[in-house]
């Protein structure tokens, strides 16, 4: 991430630059060219300022409606944290975070942490290990474009490595399918271990990292995610406007017109430059009066986003067998299961469950099977626990649930995405002063969001920024 200096005061006279979006990106942004010197305002069409993230505290349980923690990346982060005074409210994952699980026939497999473990576990054949092994050998194949991660899984490690490794893998990060979904925008890092490498496995090696997991350390706060959009939220609140609905946008030659509509007073305001963070399909609908380019924004509304619930459920403990020493479960497509895997929440992070009680989060829905996100809330709680049951011993019914939806829940990057790549690039090049990121062009981690909103913020101030990995 690029380091923008602070100033002490903003250029007098300076139109602001507009922030349109107030989750993760948008705040990030914000904050930046706040720090930087900039005027900025933000608008915001909700009540509330964080977009999926939120934390809710209640009867001693503390669960998470979207994200439930993020990974350290680069030095930005800290930095961010730090200025915010976040750090001493930042809690890291539990070491048993480094155990997790995969559901193979009908039980509960450790995913192996070290080529030891690798060569040790019953998760995949001897044959299958012969063929990952041989993957060390295999020279650089024949990438197209329009490569999904399941083709270049299975050419490079095998079918029963996408089955139970990068399958599972992919349903807890996008909720998608890997028959559908590129690597190439998708999974950038592993198609350049190849590229750069020649092998998956020696890349690894080069870069010292042999587990397959991410690198870096997973982390929350106290009292959960929103402590960062609620800190970030509070640094900008002079200039961050909720319940403010974008009705049109006019550029002009020395700047642009936003009109908006804030309890149902209609007003126009000038800006110097525009930085969208928002949703494709809230992107695709933003009114570009008199500008022919940016209206193609309106494919971005084609972007899949599949609904998920987030399933949350608390047990005494005495009520679950399993010792729940790990991040949670990862379920294959080819186990036929209802859910695409849970989180042991109340092992990652303390406070999470009151005393002698656990608490753990499942996810439904996604690309694998959208209609189940549907179902009432009483029918996706008996869903999740009896599917639990059968893995984690389960011996009675919760004492504490909640069930949120997200029925647009994460933008999948199928193959063919480049044309809302290129639908972005050419609306920014026939707008000049218009910026445009977010979770629907720079990667869908918190990490990937905070990110984009600092190279937003660079390119608002005139200035460049490494642009976001996904994944």
């Amino acid at each position: 991430m690029i380091q923008i200096s602070p100033a002490t005061t903003p250029p007098t006279g300076a139109a602001p630059i507009a922030v349109i979006g107030a989750g993760i990106t948008g705040l990030s942004a914000a904050w930046h060219l706040q720090r930087a010197g900039a005027a900025v305002v933000v608008f915001e069409a909700s009540g509330r300022a964080g977009g999926v993230i939120e934390s809710i505290r209640r009867d001693g349980w503390l669960h998470e409606s979207g994200p439930n923690s993020i990974l350290e990346g680069p030095p930005g982060l800290a930095d961010m944290i730090e200025a915010l005074h976040l750090s001493p409210r930042r809690l890291y994952a539990a070491d048993a975070a480094k155990n997790r699980y995969i559901v193979k026939k009908g039980r509960l497999v450790p995913v192996p942490t070290s080529p030891g473990g690798f060569l040790r576990t019953r998760l995949f054949s001897t044959r299958a290990k012969l063929g990952v092994a041989a993957e060390f050998f295999r020279s650089r194949g024949q990438h197209t474009d329009r490569e999904s991660v399941a083709e270049f899984t299975i050419r490079r490690l095998g079918r029963e490595f996408l089955d139970y490794a990068i399958d599972p893998f992919v349903g807890g990060v996008y909720a998608g399918d890997p028959y559908r979904l590129s690597v190439r925008h998708a999974f950038p890092k592993l198609l350049a271990l190849e590229r750069e490498h020649g092998s998956l496995l020696r890349g690894a090696m080069r870069k010292k990292n042999t587990s397959g997991g991410p690198s870096g350390r997973i982390f929350s706060f106290a009292d959960g995610l929103e402590e960062l959009p609620r800190a970030l939220a509070a640094a900008v609140a002079g200039s961050l406007r909720l319940r403010t609905r974008i009705l049109a946008l006019r550029r002009h030659e020395d700047g642009w017109t936003i009109v908006h509509d804030r309890g149902g007073e209609v007003r126009e305001e000038r800006c110097s430059a525009v930085v969208c963070a928002l949703p494709g399909d809230a992107l695709g609908r933003l009114n570009f009066q008199g500008m022919a380019h940016p209206g193609g924004l309106a494919v971005l509304g084609e972007i899949e986003h599949p609904p998920v619930a987030s399933v949350f459920t608390g047990f005494r403990r005495e009520d679950v067998l399993h010792p729940l020493n790990g991040f949670g479960i990862l379920a294959p497509k080819v186990e036929n299961c209802h859910i695409l895997g849970t989180l042991f929440s109340s092992t990652l992070f303390p406070g999470r469950a009151p005393a002698g009680h656990v608490a753990l989060t499942t996810f439904i829905g996604g690309t694998r099977q959208p209609e189940l996100a549907r179902l009432d809330d009483e029918f996706l709680v008996r869903l999740a626990t009896a599917e639990m049951g059968q893995w984690l011993g389960l011996g009675a019914d919760p004492v504490y649930c909640s069930v949120r939806r997200h029925p647009r829940a994460i933008p999948q990057y199928n193959t063919g995405y480049d044309r809302f790549e290129a639908a972005c690039a050419a609306a920014e090049a026939a707008a000049p002063g218009l910026h445009i990121g977010g979770n629907c062009r720079d990667g869908v981690s918190l990490s990937a969001c905070l990110a984009s909103g600092q190279r937003l913020a660079a390119a608002a101030l005139g200035r460049t920024a490494p642009v976001p990995q996904p994944a």
